[in-house]
């Protein structure tokens, strides 16, 4: 046990004042008992605590599936110890693994053992906050020999206590991870834009990849970002054929596309490793349809038209044509907002004809109505 390095004085020190002022003399007090107070402390030890001892929480959240060569595993991490502390001590990652035969489960599984040992440095990277995302890739050896096998993938976390020793959790919970001779990513990744729709098209795998024919090939999961970032992808559908239309788009919005291959059954399925990303931005180049019925009818010194309203969501207004003299002119200054319109420049006395226009919001202008002629007398 150590002590504190002063020593007791066996005499209060000898502090003489000259006779002075009232002021003066509760200076002299107040000196005389702080002096006091730093002795009386002075050697007194302190009371021991034995290391604090940070065994992290255990992992309860953890996810794993086979993407391509390699599985995909994601968990929470801790930020308790067991006794209900905040962890402050870096932590160390240890991935478990064992291997059983396919369908076995866990019913025969052996004792889990480590499959991979990541220091603060190697899983940081994977992590955004506490969830970590970290692929664990198998090597050709492991790919050859778990393929038809089942993986139970576990984790654990740990910190370093007195003389580096480590503190450990509990295993998480286990997961199977069915191994399947899965494709290389699909090829042949195209988009087309429609006034409707995204359309994506792509080739279906043909060889795994070992180099064996396709089997076991469930369908597509089709994924989008609008950012392209890694890890802003979002699953948009699952497919059975190599085709998807995405209607829920915004021209002018910048779209990000991915699309794997899926294998296996339904709870326990692999995927391939992601396509080349797509970009697209959708720009509006479809015009209105031209618009119906339209009718016309000379009447108080001008020309009226009518004509059927259109439906177009992104439809902005119309425009009126006049043909005079085999010139066409349009009569009208801003977009019709209603499908009516009232001529008042008409010149009386002559065959008129008349078209109208759809426009949308995108400045896209619709072929002519059919042509309408009318007399102005």
């Amino acid at each position: 046990m150590k002590h504190y390095l002063c020593q007791r004085r066996t005499a209060a020190p000898n502090f003489f004042f000259p006779r002075t002022s009232l002021s003066k003399r509760i200076l002299q007090a107040l000196v005389l008992a702080s002096a006091a107070g730093w002795l009386y402390g002075c050697g007194v030890q302190g009371t021991p605590h034995p290391p604090r001892l940070e065994v992290p929480a255990k992992v309860t959240n953890l996810t794993a599936s086979q993407t391509g060569q390699s599985v995909e595993i994601d968990f929470t991490l801790p930020v308790m110890t067991t006794d209900g502390q905040r962890l402050t001590k870096p932590l160390e990652v240890e991935i478990l693994r064992a291997a059983v035969p396919q369908a076995k489960g866990l019913a025969k599984l052996p004792e889990p053992e480590v499959w991979m040992h990541l220091i603060h440095d190697e899983w940081m990277p994977y992590a955004q906050g506490n969830s970590v995302s970290y692929s664990a890739h198998l090597t050709e050896r492991e790919f050859h020999d778990w393929r038809g096998q089942t993986i139970v993938v576990g984790v654990r976390t740990l910190t370093r206590g007195f003389r580096h020793r480590p503190l450990v959790s509990d295993a998480s919970n286990l997961v199977e991870v069915p191994i399947y001779d899965v494709s290389e990513p699909v090829e042949n990744f195209k988009l087309v834009t429609t006034e409707k729709a995204v359309q994506l098209q792509f080739s279906a795998p043909a060889t795994t990849l070992s180099g064996a024919p396709i089997h076991d090939l469930t369908g597509f999961r089709i994924y989008r970002s609008l950012t392209g970032k890694a890890g802003s992808f979002e699953l948009l559908a699952d497919v059975p054929m190599p085709a998807y239309s995405d209607a829920h788009f915004d021209f002018g919005q910048t779209y990000y596309y991915q699309v794997r291959a899926t294998f296996g059954l339904p709870g326990h399925l692999a995927m391939s490793d992601p396509s080349p990303v797509v970009k697209v931005t959708p720009r509006d180049i479809f015009p209105p349809a031209p618009p119906q019925g339209l009718s016309t009818i000379y009447s108080a010194g001008a020309v009226e038209l009518v004509w059927t309203a259109n439906t177009e969501a992104d439809l902005a207004g119309y425009n009126v044509y006049r043909v005079e003299d085999q010139a066409s002119e349009r009569v009208n200054k801003e977009l019709v907002r209603t499908p009516i319109f009232r001529d008042a420049s008409a010149a009386p006395g002559k065959t008129l004809t008349y078209y109208v226009t759809a426009v949308d919001f995108s400045g896209n202008e619709s072929k002519s109505s059919k042509q309408e002629a009318v007399e102005t007398k």
